[in-house]
């Protein structure tokens, strides 16, 4: 199989920690590494949490659970049941074990080491190989304006579940925020990037918003998969969120909303159709089945992504 020499993999949450696990695969730790979106983490029961950080993590060292995609597998829930008759809040669900890891994290984080110090440790402790990296070190949240008010992420995403109107978006502390240097020093050696199929306004965009990045990784080869399927979200409130900002839920309109930072888009056969419209937005197009249904899937997904890169880069 021909494969870039280095890449970075772009990801937020379930989907993103999908593909990664399929790069994972066909590439060593020293040919990739994973930054993830920050801009969900917020501080909960006094805790620091970094939920697409650990879905992530869970993901590569194979602890995840199968079925939610988020904590760890063979989970119990004591602590939140003692909460919730204490009369306290219940309403973001952490696992008795996955507690641990916002514990360690937020020892580590008050005794004055940074985000990426601390997630390397807890990968190294889990096992996990290849890097995964904060996009920053830098606070950044995403701010949603509904109709029910600004709202923070996990309050529309989880207490609410979605259900206020969004209006606009913005991630504040983007515009100060410094990239992670290990994603520039990526960078500089000529890695390519691949943009995992995450929610593009919740999860991508909060990284692209960092200083010059997006500029900085237009520069580079970069292609990106698309999360909506047949108009539909593989999970999560991609669809919904792109109707309520006066968009079709499409792989296109995914596409258009890339336009300038790709070199290359990924389709699923279901939208093998709109190939054409996205390659007049100036980009190549693989057309695949992108549905990501196991660890083979995964993988081979991954595999064909590369290929299709390096032939960019050819």
């Amino acid at each position: 199989m021909s494969r870039p020499a280095r890449v970075i993999a772009l990801s937020g949450g379930v989907g993103g920690a999908k593909l990664a696990l399929g790069l994972t695969a066909c590439l060593g730790p020293d040919e990739l590494a994973i930054l993830a979106n920050t801009a969900d983490d917020f501080e909960h029961l006094g805790l620091s949490i970094s939920p697409d950080l650990d879905t992530v993590m869970y993901t590569l060292a194979g602890l995840a659970d199968p079925e939610r995609g988020w904590g760890l597998a063979g989970e119990s829930w004591q602590c939140m049941e003692a909460m919730a008759a204490l009369g306290g809040p219940d309403w973001f669900r952490l696992g008795d074990r996955d507690l641990a890891t916002h514990l360690q994290r937020s020892l580590m984080l008050r005794s004055g080491d940074t985000l990426s110090t601390v997630t390397a440790r807890l990968c190294a402790a889990l096992g996990v190989r290849h890097a995964l990296l904060p996009m920053s070190d830098d606070p950044v949240r995403t701010l949603l304006t509904t109709d029910r008010g600004e709202l923070a992420f996990q309050a529309y995403f989880v207490r609410e579940r979605c259900a206020p109107r969004v209006h606009a978006l913005r991630y504040e502390g983007a515009a100060s925020a410094r990239p992670n240097p290990a994603l520039l020093e990526w960078l500089d050696r000529g890695a390519a990037v691949v943009i995992c199929p995450s929610n593009p306004w919740l999860s991508v965009d909060p990284i692209l918003a960092l200083g010059d990045l997006r500029s900085r990784l237009a520069a580079a080869s970069t292609v990106a998969i698309s999360p909506i399927v047949g108009g539909r979200a593989i999970k999560g409130p991609a669809a919904a969120l792109m109707e309520q900002l006066g968009l079709a839920p499409s792989a296109f309109e995914v596409a258009r909303h890339y336009r300038g930072l790709l070199r290359g888009f990924v389709l699923d056969r279901v939208d093998a159709g709109q190939a054409d419209a996205v390659r007049e937005l100036g980009m190549a197009v693989l057309v695949t089945d992108t549905v990501m249904t196991d660890v083979a899937s995964k993988q081979r997904l991954a595999a064909e992504v590369l290929e299709f890169l390096a032939g960019l880069a050819a």
